[in-house]
């Protein structure tokens, strides 16, 4: 789609009105990850969910993982109550057992000839301690690449994952991240932090933001001087020195902050899997990469204080969306006023890029 921008860099499609963009739909059309790597052991099998889809994931002893719909073909039972046994799953009712392929094959008290269908089965891959699943169309999951996933693969760096269950629509915590103006709420955290915002990119399923910041009050915080490698205080020669680049490629954000060409200083990758059918709660999952300074060692002693200082930043951010959450449910709908272009561009990209709840 062509895209006529104004003067003020909103292009005229974004202007329009994108309806209750909270009862829109994610699209499953892309590899959406339902685990943490961590969670699944050799040999055994675990429930997860996809916009109320229940999922088992399946870890056999040898063999890669798969995913199967997570309800027994004869009474509905989930089969991650089940066991592993070799390259299948078995039912713990009656002792059904399903292949990769999703097929039964074998019923203990009926003969091979007889075995009755099986469930459907999810495209499934693992990466970087992440389980991914592709809930659409499973003849597209092999054009559908997966998402590069921060620096998590690279020496140079540590990287933190962490998420957590959040009580919203996934949408809400796209435009949390994008709007960096909200950096007032994280006050007692962060000191006071002026940002500036330096512009905007409008693409094929994506918007980009792009943000440097100045300390107007307060002490910086151990945990972002371990995000820098180094202390800075209040004065002009720090303020507004880098740039933190924040972008959603649909359905996934990150945000970079990096000086000049130098390699980022941190690099986030996040996705927000829906977990209800209504679309109105999800799963974190983040990964949060710091690059390592010079002296050996000193991130991984000082870890601990930048995981708890990360947390407070998400525990405020968690708090804030489920409370925009509980107005939209106690009003019935969204009655946002929004007036920032870049989250005007990015509601109008969620809304083009998802699926309407009544489609």
């Amino acid at each position: 789609m062509n895209q006529i921008f104004s003067t003020d860099g909103i292009s005229q499609p974004d202007r329009a009105h994108v309806g209750d963009l909270r009862r829109v739909r994610a699209n499953p059309g892309f590899w959406y990850p339902v685990a943490w790597s961590r969670e699944l052991k050799p040999g055994k099998t675990i429930g997860v969910r996809y916009a109320g889809q229940p999922i088992a994931l399946v870890r056999p002893h040898e063999g890669a993982v798969f995913a199967l719909e997570d309800r027994c073909a004869h009474r509905q039972v989930p089969l991650s109550k089940g066991q592993v046994k070799g390259q299948s799953v078995q039912c713990c009712y009656h002792g059904w057992a399903y292949g990769r392929s999703g097929r039964c094959i074998d019923v203990p008290y009926l003969g091979k000839g007889k075995l009755p269908n099986g469930v459907r089965t999810y495209p499934c891959r693992e990466q970087d301690g992440l389980i991914f699943v592709f809930p659409g169309d499973p003849a597209r999951a092999g054009e559908m690449p997966l998402p590069p996933l921060a620096q998590a693969a690279n020496p140079h760096y540590k990287t933190r994952r962490f998420g957590r269950h959040v009580k919203c629509h996934y949408s809400f915590m796209h435009e949390n991240l994008m709007d960096m103006n909200h950096q007032f709420m994280h006050m007692k955290q962060m000191g006071q932090m002026k940002p500036r915002f330096l512009g905007q990119d409008r693409g094929p399923g994506m918007v980009e933001a792009r943000y440097s910041f100045a300390r107007t009050g307060g002490r910086q915080p151990l945990g972002e001087a371990l995000v820098f490698g180094q202390k800075r205080d209040n004065s002009a020669r720090f303020a507004h020195r880098d740039v933190m680049t924040i972008r959603t490629e649909y359905p996934y954000q990150t945000l970079r902050i990096q000086t000049g060409d130098e390699p980022p200083v941190m690099d986030l990758w996040i996705v927000y899997v829906p977990q209800d059918d209504a679309q109105m709660t999800n799963r974190v999952f983040g990964l949060l990469s710091i690059k390592r300074p010079k002296i050996p060692g000193l991130l991984d002693a000082a870890w601990p204080f930048l995981v708890a200082f990360t947390e407070r930043i998400f525990r405020e951010d968690r708090e804030i969306v489920e409370l925009e959450q509980a107005a939209w449910d106690a009003q019935g709908g969204d009655h946002n006023q929004e007036v920032f272009p870049v989250i005007c561009a990015l509601r109008a990209l969620l809304a083009e890029c998802g699926i309407p709840m009544d489609a």
